[in-house]
């Protein structure tokens, strides 16, 4: 945002015994995942959201009003400043209430965190990060958490990507360079182990192209997304020079196209900056109404075959973040996971569609960084004796949507199936378990 305006995981300690089998599950913590692919410790209640399109990022959050006459414009994700010292412009429209209704405008929100600048580049003025390598560290970690403090407060659940706003640097001074690269390591790690997604926004050619150096470096925690800019008047997510198209591969980009300049839509005029992404966005919850007559059982899992975790009464409000496939109920296989990571059936739920999926609410879905140096073979199914059907590249974020037992690779049986019906090996994948299944994921 220019100015003025604006196999390493596998190292983890695993002592105990997995059966899997039925309903059994073993989720170990992230206690110190290895870099470069770090463990996301998800709680039970969040899911990814992403978004592929046009968006905007505006240095002041628009009014609702202008929102809703946006809607006549190309784009619908918006880009909010949601923290940091570096901030340029208030917020006065940037609160919960906004959120929840821009959100329901079926608008995805891009959240962004303007904190402490590179020592050799950004504004002179600007409160920099230190070139000292272990306070670097220090203040990423209070960056990430300073990010997800102000994102839980405007209604942004876990799950969400947080993007660090970077300025332009000088790419000769390797102090400055270490100094960056350390805290960006640090925002990233801090970040997994809330359970929350990493994000970087960059100059092309003065920052990002420095990050895609150490991609598979291990002395830094890689991120999840980029966000570069480049003012071409080029929307594409590849071909960016300095950067192969093989790093963050998959749903993992975006780009900053346009600088300043005005657009008008639905009669209101707006200073904006032009994107365009296809990368994980923030997660918020929807309320719907209960339509059962008796009270709804709330399950563990997507499915009447889990446990009962407890019931909602007729005609209360639940706050859904996503849907998932699940045994079949009434018209439909939908089920619905709720703020507190339980599921209902779609079925008794005030939904739009009484058979499918209902926009804006995602797919539940739990992206990880692939760590296989060369590549992962997607299969048709969970063993290495299926048919190959594609290839993860190394970095690349793996949508797992559920796992399942499979053939022994390394020392598990799990297999994610991603979100496109493929699946990988768990053994490849940074999941919090090296040997066993890893929570909130369900089981397919």
């Amino acid at each position: 945002m220019p100015y003025p305006r604006s196999a390493l995981r596998r190292l983890l300690a695993v002592t105990s015994a997995c059966v899997l089998s039925g309903t059994a599950v073993l989720a170990l913590a992230p206690v110190a995942g290895a870099e470069p692919s770090t463990p996301v410790a998800y709680p039970s209640g969040a899911t990814a959201t992403r978004y592929s399109g046009l968006a905007f990022d505006a240095c002041t959050a628009p009014p609702l009003s202008t929102v809703q006459a946006w809607n006549a414009s190309p784009y619908r994700a918006l880009g909010v400043y949601v923290s940091g010292v570096n901030r340029t412009c208030a917020q006065p429209q940037l609160t919960a209430s906004w959120v929840a209704s821009v959100s329901k405008l079926k608008w995805r929100l891009i959240p962004i965190h303007k904190g402490l600048q590179p020592p050799c580049g950004a504004r002179p003025t600007d409160a920099k990060i230190s070139t000292s390598p272990a306070t670097a560290r220090s203040q990423g970690t209070a960056a990430a958490q300073q990010a997800v403090t102000a994102a839980k407060a405007l209604g942004m659940l876990p799950g969400s990507a947080l993007y660090n706003d970077i300025e332009h640097y000088s790419q000769t001074e390797s102090v400055c360079r270490t100094a960056v690269l350390t805290y960006v390591s640090a925002w990233t790690k801090e970040l997994h182990r809330i359970g929350y997604v990493s994000g970087v926004y960059m100059n092309l050619n003065l920052g990002a192209k420095q990050l895609a150096d150490v991609y598979t470096s291990t002395t830094y925690a890689r991120p999840d997304a980029l966000w570069i800019a480049r003012y071409d008047g080029v929307d594409s997510l590849k071909g960016w020079a300095g950067i192969a198209d093989s790093k963050w591969a998959v749903h993992q980009r975006a780009k900053q196209y346009r600088g300043s300049h005005d657009e008008t839509y639905g009669g209101v005029t707006l200073n904006i900056d032009n994107d365009r992404l296809d990368a994980p966005v923030a997660t918020v919850a929807h309320p719907y109404k209960v339509t059962s007559t008796t009270p709804l059982n709330a399950r563990t899992g997507p499915s009447t075959s889990y446990p009962v975790s407890g019931t909602h009464a007729p005609g209360s409000s639940v706050k859904v973040v996503c849907q998932a496939p699940g045994s079949k109920v009434g018209t439909t296989s939908v089920w619905d996971k709720l703020s507190n990571g339980s599921y209902v059936s779609d079925h008794y739920v005030s939904t739009p569609s009484g058979t499918g999926y209902s926009a804006p609410l995602p797919r539940c879905t739990y992206p990880y960084q692939v760590t296989a140096a060369g590549g992962l073979t997607e299969r048709s199914g969970p063993g290495s004796g299926y048919t190959a059907v594609g290839t993860s590249p190394n970095g690349a974020l793996a949508w797992v949507t559920c796992q399942r037992a499979g053939s022994t690779v390394g020392a598990t049986k799990v297999w994610d199936r991603l979100d496109n019906g493929h699946y990988v090996s768990d053994h490849y994948v940074a999941t919090p378990s090296s040997t066993s299944y890893s929570k909130p994921v369900p089981r397919c």
